[in-house]
């Protein structure tokens, strides 16, 4: 049986005889791999090609990636956190793979690396604040519990100084944007509001998740290769309940494009983007409905336990959120949320469930 495997170049070749061959080479190394793909040998070759590139890498940067993605840490992160410590990773490795660990420790390494930050956080502050914080992170992992004597990057001035402290979406927003909204966009933001979820997980929202009066799921930002995402059960408002129940069923999810498929993250973030413009909402994100709904139930009178069972956060992220929220929106914020919880309840979703349900009637 061919085994289909990673890391692996086939290179076609003519021998003199005109005959065609295929040869096989480990990327990471190069090394020419022996015995046809999925034999013994071929398996064996691969063997000593990875044992070759983990020798190979013993002293530097890229070891030192290594050992990390080898620890209790590293399988403690979501799943979503290592795809992207992975992708900055590559780039660290790419430019700087083969320092050693004398370089790393060494000033020069912390001049270069933040003379990168300083070029390119010109145009990209956000992306070049995360790279930097995720190497930095590796490398204070390394000077604590793995290979280095100290961290060089212990401590760096960020480029983005975004504070969003006083950003939520209140009852104009709310209005506007559900006046020019698609229906897709609608119970979006009716599912955001009334759940306080991440984007993923109410795109991953299924209708088996939903049992008449309550949304039960697991957090994907939580989720872990050891571990599933922390379950959390919601109980309907009276709005969502109507708006889901006069939904039709058109797929395994409760929230899809218009031809009954999953939104991609790209396409939805597109669509949503499309539709706050429209509507002149700006400075606004769909992840600022999350401290919207925390901020919300704060004021109808939740305590913080009662919050966190809800949105999922931790204690004290929950009350991070409204030491920030509140704090900078206290002139608004007696009146203003009651508001958008009083609007909520008794016209959007029902507005949107009643457009639902004279389309079906159709």
């Amino acid at each position: 049986m061919r085994a289909r495997l990673k890391g692996i170049n086939p290179v076609k070749r003519t021998l003199a005889s005109g005959k065609e061959v295929i040869y096989y080479y480990h990327r990471a190394t190069g090394s020419r791999l022996h015995g046809e793909p999925g034999s013994p040998e071929f398996l064996a070759s691969i063997a000593a090609a990875e044992a070759k590139s983990r020798t190979r890498s013993h002293g530097t940067l890229s070891g030192v990636i290594r050992e990390f993605e080898a620890t209790a840490k590293w399988r403690k992160l979501a799943e979503s956190t290592r795809t992207e410590y992975r992708r900055v990773m590559t780039f660290w490795e790419d430019l700087y793979g083969t320092c050693p660990h004398v370089a790393l420790e060494d000033k020069a390494f912390r001049r270069d690396v933040l003379k990168w930050h300083d070029e390119y956080s010109a145009n990209h502050p956000r992306e070049a604040d995360n790279r930097v914080t995720i190497l930095a992170r590796i490398l204070s992992w390394a000077a604590k519990d793995g290979p280095l004597d100290r961290n060089v990057l212990d401590s760096f001035d960020r480029a983005y100084q975004g504070d969003r402290s006083d950003k939520i979406w209140l009852p104009e927003h709310v209005e506007a944007f559900m006046a020019i909204a698609e229906p897709e966009m609608k119970l979006a933001l009716v599912l955001a509001l009334h759940t306080g979820q991440r984007q993923g997980d109410i795109l991953r929202l299924a209708w088996s998740n939903y049992s008449g009066t309550h949304l039960s799921l697991r957090q994907g930002k939580s989720q872990r290769a050891d571990k599933p995402g922390r379950l959390v059960t919601i109980r309907c408002t009276k709005a969502l309940k109507a708006t889901l129940d006069g939904l039709d069923k058109r797929s395994t999810l409760i929230l899809t494009t218009k031809t009954g498929r999953a939104f991609k993250k790209r396409y939805f973030a597109d669509q949503w983007e499309k539709t706050c413009k429209a509507a002149g909402i700006e400075d606004l994100h769909f992840h600022d409905i999350r401290g919207t709904t925390v901020t919300m139930l704060f004021q109808a009178g939740c305590n913080l336990g009662e919050i966190v069972s809800i949105t999922g956060h931790s204690l004290r992220r929950a009350q991070e959120i409204l030491d920030k929220y509140l704090a900078r929106t206290s002139t608004m914020a007696d009146n203003a949320i009651a508001k958008l919880e009083n609007v909520l309840e008794t016209d959007f979703a029902k507005r949107s469930a009643k457009q639902e349900g004279a389309k079906h009637a159709k």
